[in-house]
């Protein structure tokens, strides 16, 4: 806001990062899923495999709940007043 952003964008920015962090986190814990199932499938000695409605899922629920738990800091970072926001750093 110190700078013209509008509450709008500062939301925007928030809830974007918010996403990208919660999809990075599921596509690791999506790749290390797929590593423990092929080494377990070699272990065990027969054939398993992760569903892609599955993938779906997981993925769609890491990133549901990224904008879940940042909107509402979103908001709050957005509504603050440019003095304030300045004077805690």
């Amino acid at each position: 806001m110190a700078i013209g952003a509008r509450e709008g964008d500062i939301l925007l920015q928030f809830l974007v990062e918010a996403v990208v962090l919660s999809l990075l986190g599921g596509l690791a814990g999506l790749a290390l899923s797929y590593g423990l199932v092929h080494l377990l499938s070699r272990l065990v000695g027969f054939s398993m495999e992760i569903e892609p409605r599955a993938v779906l899922i997981a993925v769609g629920t890491s990133c549901l709940l990224g904008v879940i738990f940042g909107f509402f800091p979103a908001r709050r970072a957005a509504r603050l007043d440019p003095i304030q926001a300045l004077g805690r750093e």
